[in-house]
């Protein structure tokens, strides 16, 4: 998902950038109104209301009235006729500086939940067939799959970008709504549980030191394409091929060959 933050301090700006970026978003800077106005289209605007050379009220109507991007307001104006004024303005939500990562990526989900309800609501992965909205699983003959709520919360929080890579930290948010010591083992645990009931250990694909992400039956038939393409074109393997001698463990000389 990309995001825009509109934010003239550069301090917080690269602090809040980095711990975005963490947790797998694509995030553009602006430091200026006329820079926000200007900025190639994204899916969520963070917007300081108070910017250098433009209110940012009217950075909000303008980004309000030339599209449906979602809006959330981050200020130090606190006071309930700003938060009033910001909302009117066309602002999705509101939050106050200093916040927590975890509250901004709670309400970013909850105006992405708003703005995008209609999201890809049914994913296919392999036999498997997830109905975000109607909350339920089931296999390629129609037999439901049985999960926990929290399992269901996990699977849907990947149905929701298929195909793309969900951060450790962001599932962690999303489902349980914080990261406490020991939630990673949670989390693997739940993922585990989870591809068993579904039967299939490949739909719930681990990128090491990333997250989960889930595989679609588009990347499957592409897959497949691809690898009976390539045994057309391989080789047939060379006869009489010697067996290659392991290595020790320095990587130099085969075992056993005299010096």
């Amino acid at each position: 998902m990309r995001i825009l933050l509109v934010d003239d301090d550069n301090r917080f700006a690269d602090a809040l950038t980095g711990a975005l970026r963490r947790q797998c978003f694509e995030v553009s800077l602006a430091a200026t109104g006329a820079a926000a106005l200007a900025a190639p289209a994204a899916d969520l605007v963070l917007l300081d209301m108070g910017l250098p050379d433009m209110d940012g009220v009217e950075v909000c109507r303008r980004l309000r009235s030339a599209g449906d991007v979602a809006i959330i307001a981050v200020t130090a104006r606190g006071e309930e006729r700003d938060r009033v004024i910001g909302l009117r303005s066309g602002a999705d939500d509101y939050l106050v500086k200093p916040f927590g990562v975890a509250e901004l990526r709670a309400r970013i989900d909850a105006v992405m939940r708003r703005v995008r309800p209609a999201i890809r609501p049914v994913v296919t992965a392999g036999s498997i067939r997830i109905d975000v909205a109607r909350h339920t699983v089931t296999t390629a003959d129609g037999f439901p799959v049985t999960l926990t709520r929290k399992e269901f919360e996990l699977l849907a929080a990947l149905a929701r970008q298929p195909g793309l890579v969900v951060s450790r930290e962001r599932l962690l948010l999303e489902v349980w709504d914080s990261v406490w010591p020991g939630a990673h083992r949670t989390l693997d645990v739940h993922v585990a549980t989870l591809r068993a009931k579904l039967g299939d250990t490949k739909v719930v694909q681990t990128i090491r030191g990333v997250g989960y992400r889930l595989v679609t039956d588009g990347e499957k038939d592409g897959a497949r394409a691809a690898s009976a393409a390539g045994d057309r074109a391989s080789p047939p393997p060379a006869a009489h091929a010697s067996p290659a001698k392991p290595l020790d463990e320095s990587g130099g000389l085969p075992i056993g060959r005299p010096l």
